[in-house]
């Protein structure tokens, strides 16, 4: 176990030990407030081989997923990026994404967030009239690993980092979050109507299982 390394995160809300496998940053083990560190250590004791799998399995992920030097990912495709000096936000032009030269991460971020909103607003409207369920919201988040939501209210939330996916994975998320203002269970009655709107979801909603903990920006962007 010593070899393993990993942090440790107290959490107020925590009821129970949870071990966290993500492909860049690592393990990390969440206690709740009056939990020790012996039994973080005793979580990681007992949990390695599911940790070493989730590893190994987050590092295929990540090669999969690592776009060529100097690009970033956007539905399927790649942008390749510049580099401009004095420029505050990033602007497409064709395939090539131009940036600031400095905080060039939160500038992508920024452009992500819009561009996520101006590909999904279409998608939901779509699909929700479809549905004849319209939606009273939407709102794009940055969780890493949740993709969307969908309230009793027809409040809805997508993921930003799902236009770092293929876009066919954006439209079955999107599907997948409109058929929950008909029916808000899994049961399956909602895969079945999932499934009637994208017949080959399962082969989407396999690749985010996959690759999903993956779905970030490079580092050196």
């Amino acid at each position: 176990m010593d070899d393993l390394e990993y942090t440790i995160r107290r959490s107020p809300r925590a009821r129970r030990i949870r071990v966290k496998v993500d492909p860049y940053d690592g393990v990390e083990v969440i206690l709740p407030q009056r939990a020790t560190k012996r039994e973080a250590q005793a979580a990681i004791r007992e949990l390695r081989p599911w940790i070493d799998k989730r590893l190994q399995e987050a590092n295929a992920a990540k090669q999969r997923l690592l776009p060529p030097p100097g690009t970033v990912p956007f539905l399927g495709a790649h942008l390749r990026l510049r580099h401009e000096p004095n420029r505050a936000r990033a602007h497409r032009k064709h395939d090539e994404l131009i940036v600031p030269t400095s905080d060039t991460t939160r500038a992508l971020e920024r452009w992500y967030r819009t561009q996520a909103r101006q590909e999904i607003a279409p998608r939901l409207t779509h699909a929700t009239q479809a549905l004849g369920r319209p939606h009273t919201s939407l709102a794009i988040r940055s969780q890493r690993t949740r993709w969307g939501s969908c309230s009793s209210t027809g409040a809805m939330s997508f993921n930003w980092r799902l236009l770092l996916a293929p876009e066919p994975v954006l439209d079955y998320v999107v599907w997948h979050e409109a058929c929950h203002l008909v029916v808000m269970d899994h049961s399956k009655r909602f895969w079945t109507l999932v499934e009637r709107h994208v017949p080959d979801y399962r082969d989407h909603r396999a690749w985010l299982r996959r690759n999903g903990a993956a779905l970030v920006l490079p580092r050196a962007a």
